[in-house]
Formats: C-alpha cells, structure tokens, sequence
C-alpha cells in the first residue's frame, strides 16, 4: 500500500521540490496551497511523471479551522498520513522597530502556529496507528538570528524549539519529529535580492554556491524514510556551511 505524504505551501519552491521527490519514490501527495494557481499543474505533473495519486487541499495554514478540515480531507481520500512536512512559510525583512504588528502576527501565524495547528489535527491520527514522521522546514536564521529579519528569526527559532519538545512528548508513541534548517535557497523569497548581494552571499558560503530547493528536498525525505528511524528531535542545517 502506497504512504501519503501532506506538504503545507507546496506549489512552489521547496514545498514543490518535496512534492516531486516523495511523489518520484511512490508516494500519494497531498498539495497544499493558499493562492497560487500552480497547484492543479504539479498535481499533474506528479501524476504524469510518476503514476501517483495527488490532491490539491486548498487552506490558509494559519487558521485551525482550515488546517483541521484539510487534514480531514487528505485522510478521507487515503485513508492514513504517513509523512506530515510543514514547509509553508513567508519572510519579512525591516526594522525591529518599523515591524507593524500585524505583520508580526502574520509571519508567526503562517511560520509558526500554522506548525501547531496542522500537527496537532494529524497527531491524533498517528498516535492511534503509533507510527508516522513529521518533518519542520525551519531556518538557519532561527538558529543565529538575522539581522532586519526579527520576525522571521523568531518564527523559525519557535519552529526548532517545537521540534525539539514535541519529538520527546510523541517518542514513546512511535512518531518521529525533526526540522530541516535551510540556509540560503534559491526560491521566490530571493527575488528581492539583486545580482550583487547574491554573489555575497555566495562567497559567504563555504561551498561557494547558494542551495537549491531539490538539495532541502533530499534532506527532507531523509529524515521521513527508515534510514532516519533512530533519529528525531534534531535539527538538520543544510545551508553549506553558512553557519556552523
């Protein structure tokens, strides 16, 4: 019977490298989505290129009620969630003290309770079967903070201390819990960088190359795959030796 892996903000970026890289090893795939219309496109990609089963689900992740009735759906249709891989995200970068406050609680509620709330709808339904993995797509910012990116730093350093907590509470239970720290990723988020600060950045990176999503992707299915049964509570960094 084939698994089923559900990826918040999977159109695009790294939620879409992940999709194609369970998708490529069998997996049903679950296509989470707020409003981008690439959706329905990967889900046939998927489909054509594999023969797996998708489903595009449709929530805004940092409503409860949303994320209940989206998980709800993806059990319905096939009838287990294997892999459970919170990728959603937005970034904000300014001044702390600039920083409105309802931008701040827009970037903790899609990077933060939106980890909350699409794991605990889908916990209930591991702990029953008392198996399951659930992989946080965190940041290395949220490891060492950024500068100008306070909100964000501070999402993602909540996402890495959940990991850690909820990986001890649901253990005994036989589900694993780990976080994906990703460095410097060439996806949407970086199109507000020009040409000159990417090759800073760049040379600022010991492996003296920026990352790709497919390379946060692999780490992904990793740690969701049996050669990572004896590992949860760990945050893996793949940021090419950003930070160390």
């Amino acid at each position: 019977m084939s698994k089923t892996v559900l990826i918040t903000g999977a159109s695009r970026g790294i939620g879409a490298a992940c999709a194609d890289r369970f998708a490529k090893e069998g997996y049903n795939v679950v296509i989470n989505y707020h409003s981008s219309r690439t959706a329905e496109s990967l889900a046939k990609h998927l489909t054509d290129e594999y023969g797996v089963k998708t489903l595009c689900a449709q929530a805004d992740i940092g409503k409860r009620a949303e994320c209940e009735e989206m998980i709800e759906k993806a059990i319905k249709e096939f009838g287990f969630i294997d892999v459970l891989v919170n990728n959603a995200g937005i970034s904000l970068s300014g001044l702390f003290t600039v920083t409105k406050e309802d931008e701040w609680e827009r970037v903790i509620s899609t990077n933060l309770s939106s980890v909350y709330y699409s794991t605990k709808a889908v916990l209930p339904h591991m702990i029953r079967e008392h198996k399951g993995a659930i992989v946080n797509i965190a940041s290395m910012w949220g490891e060492v903070g950024a500068s100008c990116e306070v909100a964000y730093s501070a999402s993602k350093a909540g996402v890495i201390g959940l990991t850690k907590a909820l990986a001890k509470e649901v253990a005994p239970s036989g589900i694993r819990v780990n976080a994906v720290s990703p460095g410097v990723i060439l996806t949407d988020m970086m199109k507000e960088y020009d040409e000159e600060t990417l090759n800073e950045l760049k040379d600022e990176t010991p492996l003296s190359r920026l990352g790709t999503p497919r390379d946060i992707a692999d780490a992904v299915f990793f740690l969701s795959g049996d050669q990572a049964e004896f590992i949860t509570g760990q945050i893996l960094s793949v940021n090419g030796g950003f930070v160390i």
